[in-house]
């Protein structure tokens, strides 16, 4: 066992890890990052990023809460506990944490006009920016997404992960950039690829 593969700045050795959205997978010795993210066809894509993003990670606020003596904590997407958070943190933020230490270094609040990844339903791996929130009654609430080229979208509260704001994600996307094309746009986009080859 050559122990050469971290995840979120751990070794770990399990072949069946389960690292899941924005977790960081680090190489060492080929000095190779990546960022577990979606695709627009909602597939995990191993997207390399650099040296200097992999120091940090976004994650979502899931609970807000106070445990003994009254000490207050949130805890994330991806199952980590953080104590004595920033108090203007609430469910549905999205806060950058540093692998190094497990500490919060800034944080985003979850407004209209910021830019968010969907992370679950029919829209999945889809990037837009947050255009409004329809509270439903006894219901699950209801975000309206806008994408780079316009298109507009909705899906559940749940389902979005605020990533930066409306021109400067925090993280690096993949090569569309969470713009989902329609199946004539890929049809003629792979015409060209082909015609330009022959």
């Amino acid at each position: 066992m050559q122990r050469l593969v971290k995840i979120d700045g751990k070794i770990r050795t399990d072949k069946k890890f389960p690292a899941g959205f924005m977790d960081v997978v680090t190489i060492e010795k080929t000095g190779e990052f990546f960022r577990l993210i979606y695709d627009t066809k909602g597939r995990f894509k191993v997207h390399p990023i650099s040296k200097d993003e992999a120091a940090y990670k976004l994650c979502k606020v899931r609970k807000t809460m106070t445990v003994r003596r009254a000490v207050p904590v949130i805890v994330t997407h991806d199952g980590r506990t953080i104590r004595y958070p920033h108090p203007d943190l609430k469910v549905n933020d999205t806060v950058m944490v540093e692998m190094a230490t497990g500490k919060v270094i800034k944080h985003i609040k979850f407004e209209f006009g910021k830019l968010a990844m969907i992370t679950g339903g029919a829209n999945i791996g889809r990037v837009g920016v947050i255009q409004r929130r329809e509270k439903l009654q006894g219901a699950i609430d209801i975000v309206h997404v806008k994408d780079a080229i316009g298109n507009s979208f909705s899906t559940r509260i749940t389902n979005v992960f605020v990533i930066g704001e409306e021109k400067a994600p925090w993280v690096s996307l993949p090569k569309q950039k969470g713009v989902r094309r329609t199946i004539m746009e890929e049809r003629n986009a792979r015409l060209e690829r082909s015609a330009a080859q022959k």
